[in-house]
């Protein structure tokens, strides 16, 4: 992505139906506050903007279910998720609703713009209608079987278990949510969004332009324009909601995922009324959405749409959508309460936010579906946080405080290994905003742990322990130096880990941006983690059975279990058919239009033949070139997107789940046979 003028960062608008669950915090919300975070640390202009969503219709069921108003339930979960959002450190520079007078009036003008322009298309259609309740059925109204994955949950729009977006007339055995019973087919007049036309005057040049763009998202979006995009209603047959601005739509609202977006808009005129246009009318603003997977349509091809239409405004610049996070092997689900909330979070961990940002910024579901358990959040902030980072800074200051009272004593860099290893460091954090930068956020987390691994392995090597018989000038150098890897991460940290960062600096009693100084007085040793204890995590683990009746089982155990179930014996005859050699890739490139395939050259020593791999998730093409892999050279060839494959290479998977190539260890001969 070019260099901005200003940043523009959006947050999924989360439906004030129920609290935050931490798939919502992995999928669009932490991503976002590192990144923000990250640009305000390099001074760079950007507003973070976000709000609740609350004309949706699960408000509208809920508050059925409940007898209440939807404003009574909007009302509520604002308060739970704004309250939820603050506390966990996401900094948003302003946290809006859109039920304010503002996003109604923003949408009906943005509406009316349209419709004088002649966007909009009138069509009476037939509509679902529940006779029993007397009422036309929005598509969330609507249940039925999905004709893609065959779920017999799906949604009137959505089919959240494939993903799939719908319209109501595609379900198969359609029912009320309503009254249960199966509607009828009633006429109705609706304004629809002309999505075809729109994709051939723009959507498909727009969409292939972003050559930066996420393979997942770019892989979806194509999907959809590759079907062929449909009109679709803007409006609908509801009361509650931003009414339709015409005479003659009453008893209308806007669609739901029409008005949504616009809520970026509104939410930034209601922080900069002077000022808003520049951040949305001004080409040299770059318009960033973090979202998660199922919002990437809406996001990326009917908002695109919209603003396109609207003629005004600005386009998305990036859309870096993260996939899902499961939980405990089973996919969250918030109708079972399959789902850890961030208020209870927050309520039985007080003071570990950055616990759970580390461990979901870990496991981020940046390129697939990620799986949250408890055992490793327990693993990860004991392993990780506690021995490795926590332990480096409490040592730094105890040999401080033990040996010079806690004050930072002169120091000129003249020594070699001081030079290199603060050399390396900055190196680290070079690398870490760059990998930001490009969205790899995982990467620049693990980035950030080798900057306190260098450091401890610094201090090992050094010995001041011992040295302080004999040289205590040499101390004090070594002991400077480890005081300024600790303030170096902790400026790298504050994106990731904001609460622990600062306790830093104040230990340090060293500004961020500002150097270490001879002289300053050290606050008292502090542990910055304390170690999750089993009885901790054996009651969250009884919480989740409780709540959600789903069945928990140590992930990590069953799949190693799993691995170690060995198929049934083979001849010697039957292995010797297969003819596994050394092969090297010298040219790979994705396969369009997918997800993970990956087209391969390799170099067998006896050819060269192209081989196509599920693997473009786990790598980019330029970081393979080179190496060597094992190849099944005489699989029967065959054709995969209209690329012939002849062989498969041999691939296996780490503990993070993550594809990893079955190689030699030494270097091998192009053909040398694996026996």
């Amino acid at each position: 992505m070019k260099e901005a003028q200003r940043y523009l960062i959006t947050s999924a608008l989360p439906y004030a139906n129920g609290p935050i669950h931490i798939g919502h915090l992995a999928g669009a919300y932490l991503p976002a506050d590192i990144y923000v975070r990250w640009l305000r640390s390099i001074g760079k202009d950007v507003i973070f903007i976000c709000g609740t969503d609350e004309h949706g219709v699960p408000i509208t069921i809920k508050a059925k279910n409940e007898n209440k108003t939807p404003q009574e339930i909007v009302d509520r979960y604002y308060k739970i998720i704004n309250n939820s959002f603050a506390e966990f450190g996401i900094s948003f520079d302003i946290f809006s609703r859109t039920s304010n007078k503002i996003h109604h009036q923003t949408s009906s003008d943005f509406f009316t713009k349209l419709n004088e322009k002649g966007i909009f298309t009138e069509k009476e259609t037939e509509q679902y209608y529940d006779e029993q309740e007397n009422q036309f059925l929005a598509d969330r109204y609507i249940t039925g079987t999905c004709p893609k994955c065959n779920n017999n949950r799906a949604y009137g729009d959505q089919c959240e278990k494939c993903g799939s977006s719908l319209s109501p007339d595609e379900l198969i055995n359609p029912i009320s949510a309503l009254s249960g019973k199966p509607p009828i087919l009633k006429k109705t007049k609706n304004w629809f969004l002309p999505l075809d036309k729109i994709q051939n005057e723009f959507l498909n040049e727009y969409i292939n332009s972003k050559k930066d763009w996420k393979p997942n998202v770019i892989g979806q979006c194509k999907s959809w324009l590759n079907e062929g995009l449909q009109a679709r209603a803007m409006t609908r047959d509801l009361d509650w909601g931003v009414k339709v601005p015409l005479p003659k739509a009453q008893n209308k609202v806007l669609y739901v995922w029409f008005d949504a977006p616009i809520g970026y808009i509104s939410a930034t005129k209601e922080l900069l009324p002077d000022t808003w246009e520049k951040y949305w009318k001004d080409p040299e603003t770059q318009l960033v959405h973090f979202i998660g997977k199922d919002n990437i349509v809406f996001h990326c091809i009917i908002f695109p749409a919209m603003l396109h239409s609207h003629g005004d405004l600005i386009l998305p610049s990036q859309v870096p959508a993260n996939e899902f996070l499961n939980l405990e092997g089973e996919k969250l689900s918030t109708s079972r309460n399959h789902a850890i909330w961030l208020n209870e979070y927050l309520e039985d961990f007080k003071g570990k936010q950055d616990e759970l940002r580390y461990v979901l910024t870990s496991i981020a579901p940046e390129t697939k579906d990620s799986d949250f358990t408890w055992k490793d959040f327990q693993a990860r902030v004991n392993n990780e946080l506690c021995s490795i980072v926590g332990n480096f800074v409490n040592r730094v200051l105890v040999l401080s405080h033990k040996y010079f009272k806690g004050i930072i004593v002169h120091y000129d860099i003249s020594n070699a290994s001081d030079k290199i290893i603060l050399t390396e460091i900055k190196k680290n954090q070079i690398e870490i905003s760059k990998l930001i930068g490009e969205f790899k956020f995982r990467e620049a987390q693990s980035e950030l742990i080798n900057i306190i691994r260098a450091g401890n392995k610094y201090i090992t090597d050094n010995e001041p322990w011992h040295l302080i018989k004999t040289d205590e000038k040499r101390v004090g150098e070594i002991l400077h130096t480890c005081l300024l890897i600790t303030h170096g991460f902790a400026e790298s940290a504050l994106p990731f880990l904001p609460f622990t960062a600062n306790k830093i600096f104040d230990l340090l009693n060293t500004p961020s941006k500002q150097s270490i100084k001879s002289g300053t007085q050290l606050g008292s040793p502090v542990l910055l983690f304390e170690k999750i204890e089993d009885s901790q995590i054996d009651l969250q683990i009884e919480k989740l059975k409780q709540k959600s009746n789903v069945k928990i089982v140590d992930v990590v155990k069953e799949k190693a279990e799993t691995n170690n179930e060995i198929k049934p014996n083979i001849s010697f005859d039957d292995f010797i058919k297969n003819d596994i050699r050394i092969a090297t890739i010298i040219e790979a490139e994705k396969v369009e239009n997918t997800d993970k395939l990956m087209k391969l050259k390799l170099d067998t020593g006896v050819d060269i033949r192209t081989v196509v791999s599920g693997i473009s998730h786990c790598y980019l093409p330029e970081e393979i070139i080179g190496k060597q892999v094992c190849l099944l050279a005489n699989l029967e060839p065959r054709k995969i997107k209209g690329i012939e494959s002849k062989g498969m290479i041999l691939m296996t998977e780490n503990n993070e789940g993550k594809l990893v190539f079955v190689s030699s260890t030494d270097k091998a001969m192009n053909g040398a046979t694996v026996r």
